[in-house]
C-alpha cells in the first residue's frame, strides 16, 4: 500500500500565521505539523508516500523531507492548484498509486493512543473495499458522520448533517483498495464544487465493502484548525513527552523500529541535531 498526505489549502482560520507559510509546516511543540500524519503512515508500514500541496508551499516540503532516503522511504511531490476536495487527491495521485491500494491522511490530522499501530496495520492489509474510522464527538455537525449497526456494519454516511444520525465523526484517515483511483475519477463535484471524500466512501458503502474501525474513549484525535487548537495540540504533545520521556511521532525512531534504517544511520541523524533535545533523544536510542 502507498500513502498520500494532502497538505494544501490556505488555512485562513490561522491568519496571519498561515499567510506566508503552510499550516502543515508550523510547529506542534517540537516538530513540524506534517511529522504527525507522516508518522501515522509509517506506523501502518507504508514506505512510499506522495505529498500534495500548493505551488507556494510544495518547495518547503521538499526542503524539509527530501527524497525520504534517510528514513529508508521514498517521497514524491505533487501540486494541487486549487483545493477542490479531498477525493481529488486520488485523481492527482493516480500515476503515483499505479493501480495499488492507497491510504489518504490529511496533513493537519494527529492521532495518539494505545493499540493504534495494530489498528493501522489491519487497515493497511485490506485487499477489497475500504476502511474508515469513527471517533465519538460531542457535536458531530461539523464533520462527516458515520452510522453503523449493532455488529459494526456501516449503514449511512453524511457530510456535515444538521441532524446527525450518530455521534461518530470520520477523521481524516482513509484506507482504500486498488480501485480507489478509478472510483475517485468517476465522482462529480458536489454542490460546494468539490470532489467529496464522503461521496467516494459512499461508492464503497454501495458495494457493501466499507468497514469502520472505532477509536476508544482514551484515544486522542487532535484538531489544529485554529490558534487555540494548535496550542492545545502542542501542549498535549509536550505533556506526553515530558511525563513519559518517549517522543510522539518521531519519524526517525519509527523508521529505526521498523528496521528501515540501521542503528548507525539513526546515530548519524541524531548527530545532525546534536544541539537539540530531539537530536539527543535519537542518540540515546542509538546507544
Amino acid at each position: 500500500m502507498k500513502g498520500i498526505i494532502l497538505a494544501g489549502g490556505s488555512a485562513t482560520r490561522l491568519y496571519p500565521l498561515s499567510k506566508a507559510i503552510s499550516k502543515q509546516i508550523m510547529p506542534v511543540y517540537d516538530k513540524p505539523m506534517i511529522y504527525y500524519p507522516l508518522s501515522t503512515l509509517m506506523l501502518a508500514g507504508i514506505r512510499e508516500i506522495l505529498i500534495i500541496s500548493t505551488p507556494r508551499d510544495l518547495p518547503m516540503f521538499r526542503e524539509l523531507l527530501g527524497t525520504g532516503e534517510e528514513l529508508g522511504m521514498s517521497f514524491q511531490y505533487k501540486i494541487q492548484e486549487q483545493p477542490n476536495g479531498l477525493a481529488q487527491a486520488f485523481v492527482l495521485g493516480a500515476d503515483f498509486l499505479n493501480g495499488e491500494p492507497g491510504c489518504l491522511i490529511l496533513g493537519d490530522n494527529m492521532f495518539y493512543g494505545q493499540g493504534f499501530s495494530a489498528m493501522l496495520r489491519r487497515a493497511a492489509a485490506i485487499e477489497k473495499g475500504a476502511c474508515i474510522f469513527g471517533y465519538y464527538v460531542k457535536d458531530p455537525r461539523a464533520y462527516g458522520v458515520v452510522e453503523f449497526d449493532e455488529v459494526g456494519r456501516v449503514i449511512s454516511l453524511e457530510e456535515k448533517p444538521a441532524l446527525p444520525k450518530s455521534n461518530y465523526a470520520v477523521p481524516g484517515l482513509y484506507f482504500y483498495d486498488a480501485t480507489v483511483a478509478a472510483k475517485a475519477a468517476s465522482l462529480k463535484p458536489s454542490t460546494r464544487g468539490e470532489y467529496e471524500i464522503t461521496d467516494l466512501n459512499k461508492l464503497y458503502l454501495d458495494e457493501g465493502t466499507l468497514q469502520v474501525e472505532l477509536f476508544g474513549r482514551g484515544f486522542a484525535w487532535l484538531d489544529t484548525g485554529n490558534c487555540d487548537s494548535l496550542l492545545e495540540a502542542s501542549n498535549f504533545v509536550a505533556t506526553i513527552q515530558n511525563r513519559q520521556g518517549f517522543y510522539v511521532s518521531c519519524i526517525e525512531e519509527i523508521a529505526w523500529r521498523n528496521e528501515w534504517i540501521t542503528t548507525a544511520q539513526l546515530r548519524l541523524l541524531g548527530e545532525k541535531l546534536i544541539k537539540t533535545e530531539y537530536g539527543k533523544y535519537l542518540l540515546d536510542l542509538a546507544k
